[in-house]
């Protein structure tokens, strides 16, 4: 999502202990907001050195209080517990779906992504959602930090056959040409680069999997996880920012295409992405906003999986939900 432009500038500000910007802060009754500068988050002197050190997952709490880390860990575990094993014979989806921003849309965004994901890909009882406090939207969830997400995938990856079975992770939030932010109010920061999402992933044997990542230049995370039994959708390529993020809405612009639209109806993940990309390219044409650019990539052995879960799918579409982030 489109947010004060590239995160570098505030990474080599607070790496150098210079004041950055701070974000504009949420109506008061939007909880919890950002209000204050990045901490430092990268060590070395030179941008080489700090991108190295971005790719490690920096990941900073502070400021927690000890009964809510104990209600967050207890949230989290209740959740991690309660997903399915797979079953013998049969492609599962395990879907996790991860808010990495506090700002309210991004909850809004990924409560309802997983209900669309669950029911699409036949994952009920393998659906887990790290979208935090309800916004609105209902009972608090497991946070979307990354220690949170890095668990949900050991535990999906322990659960899964690995020779048959896929992952599908979607996350929103915002990003930059470092990798994806994690930002809870004042208390939360840090960053999942390509490279550690690839680590993640390689360390625990997920081949299968389809990513698709919400975020500015979220196309920075094709050319490392492709591969050819995944399948990719971003919400922008390398270099573009994606639209949407006000607080106060439903959905970015390329949740509402790709999950709210498009991945409802009953017709192939390709048709989906191609459906989602003309939306994408006609609202931001008339906004007069530079093409984000959404990037799509299906490597040769994705069939393997995908058409056996597509074969699953809901015959019926159901109605896009919320307000339109680019008007009626």
């Amino acid at each position: 999502m489109a947010w004060q432009g590239s995160l570098w500038k505030f990474v080599l500000a607070a790496a150098l202990g210079a004041s950055a910007p701070a974000p504009a802060a949420d109506p008061p009754e939007q909880p919890p907001v950002h209000t204050e500068a990045w901490p430092g988050l990268v060590s070395g002197e030179t941008r080489a050195e700090m991108s190295a050190s971005l790719d490690a997952g920096p990941d900073l709490e502070r400021g927690r209080a000890a009964r809510f880390e104990l209600a967050e860990h207890r949230r989290l575990g209740s959740a991690l517990a309660a997903l399915a094993p797979q079953r013998k014979g049969v492609v599962d989806a395990y879907v996790v779906v991860v808010r990495f921003d506090s700002d309210p849309v991004f909850g809004r965004e990924a409560r309802e992504a997983g209900k669309v994901l669950e029911r699409r890909y036949d994952a009920a009882g393998r659906t887990i959602v790290l979208g935090g406090d309800g916004d609105g939207g209902g009972a608090r969830l497991p946070m979307g930090s990354l220690h949170a997400l890095a668990l949900a995938l050991a535990r999906a990856a322990e659960l899964m056959d690995p020779r048959e079975d896929v992952l599908i992770l979607y996350t929103t939030g915002h990003g930059s040409d470092a990798g994806l932010a994690y930002h809870d109010g004042n208390e939360g920061y840090g960053f999942v680069s390509p490279a550690r999402l690839a680590a993640w992933l390689g360390e625990l044997g997920i081949r299968n999997r389809l990513l698709i990542l919400s975020a500015c230049y979220s196309g920075i995370f094709v050319p490392v996880l492709a591969s050819d039994s995944t399948a990719l959708v971003t919400a922008a390529s390398a270099t573009r920012t994606s639209f949407g993020c006000t607080a106060d809405n439903d959905w970015t612009f390329f949740g509402d295409a790709m999950i709210n639209r498009a991945l409802r109806k009953p017709q192939p993940l390709g048709d989906s992405a191609a459906e989602a990309k003309r939306l994408i390219a006609g609202w931001e044409k008339g906004k007069g906003f530079e093409p984000s650019d959404p990037q799509v990539s299906f490597g040769a052995r994705v069939d393997a999986w995908l058409k056996p879960l597509e074969a699953r799918m809901p015959k019926t579409a159901t109605a896009p939900v919320g307000r339109p982030p680019a008007g009626p």
